[in-house]
């Protein structure tokens, strides 16, 4: 019993504090393919630790939602911790207190709430990308449903531990419709966490922004924990991702009936090797098909919905 505590203890450890070192390496990883120099890899703590140490500056028009959106943002995704694989392949207390569609709502309610607060402020800005924000998940959301329910048909369930093992079996490791998947599911994670095409997280252009314009009215401590909020959110995603697609950590623990072990990777080495490069090498080319897609998000979404079609075609074969 004390060890499965300190299990759970260590997985929302792990994404409490690797979640700031990813956006550190996806930062980095973009400037040298830019030809930049760029920050080191421990620049998000630098900024964090700076943040926290500094006073906030509150408009006067700020309700209670204000002050409330950044506990939500920053929970919300340690939530979802306890209900997915981070260290184990083996099902922790909390793992079936909810299914992929609670994970879901739990993730929703920091956005909403940060919508909300970005509207309270009754700053132009901050209503600007609250509502271009609503209008990107209003197109996103029925597909991520889609896949949702693509999932489902194949695993026969929605609880993200049994999912893990049905996906990573022999005869869906390497199915067609497996991978399509996770590439729909990649490119949703794209989309819901505001990266390009759909967002360019670098750009301190107001007009341009969604989810950074969102946190303008934001500073010092609840600025902090924004920004770490939205940093987990993507690891936590990332997370999913890895584990709809791979093996890593759920077959290093197999092992005798009854006998409880644990891989000791943090984060996962398909993850680490793999993911985070893509993410990277993704934002790159859709960069550039910016130019012929005119940064549509219709046909973005367009495009994930096509392709989980293909999956559902493929599992009807």
């Amino acid at each position: 019993m004390v060890q499965i505590a300190i299990l759970q203890g260590l997985q929302i450890a792990t994404v409490l504090c690797c979640a700031p070192l990813l956006r550190g390496i996806i930062n980095r990883l973009k400037a040298i393919v830019q030809s930049k120099r760029g920050p080191s890899i421990w620049q998000p703590y630098r900024d964090l630790w700076k943040l926290l140490h500094k006073g906030s500056v509150v408009s006067e028009h700020a309700s209670w939602v204000y002050h409330v959106a950044p506990i939500f943002s920053f929970i919300t995704p340690l939530i979802v911790a306890m209900l997915i694989p981070v260290l184990t392949a083996y099902p922790l207390p909390y793992a079936f207190m909810g299914d992929m569609l609670a994970g879901g709502f739990i993730l929703s309610l920091g956005g909403f709430f940060t919508s909300l607060a970005a509207m309270d402020t009754a700053s132009a800005f901050g209503g600007m990308g609250s509502s271009r924000a609503r209008v990107v998940s209003l197109l996103a959301e029925p597909v991520v449903i889609l896949v949702l329910f693509s999932v489902t048909l194949i695993a026969h369930a929605t609880i993200p531990f049994v999912v893990n093992q049905t996906l990573i079996s022999a005869s869906y490791l390497y199915n067609p419709a497996h991978w399509l998947l996770a590439a729909a599911l990649f490119m949703v994670i794209l989309a819901e966490t505001g990266r390009i095409p759909v967002d360019n997280p670098s750009s301190t252009f107001e007009l341009s922004m969604i989810e950074a314009s969102r946190t303008l009215e934001y500073s010092g401590q609840e600025l902090a924990l924004m920004e770490w909020g939205g940093a987990m959110r993507f690891f936590v995603l990332l997370t999913i991702l890895s584990h709809t697609s791979s093996e890593t950590i759920a077959a290093a623990a197999r092992g005798r009936e009854g006998r409880m072990t644990y891989a000791q990777e943090i984060p996962p080495p398909f993850e680490r090797v793999l993911y985070r490069p893509l993410v990277h090498a993704v934002e790159g080319l859709t960069r550039r098909a910016r130019i012929i897609q005119s940064g549509n998000v219709n046909q973005y979404v367009a495009y994930i919905f096509i392709i989980v079609l293909i999956v559902l075609i493929l599992r009807a074969i």
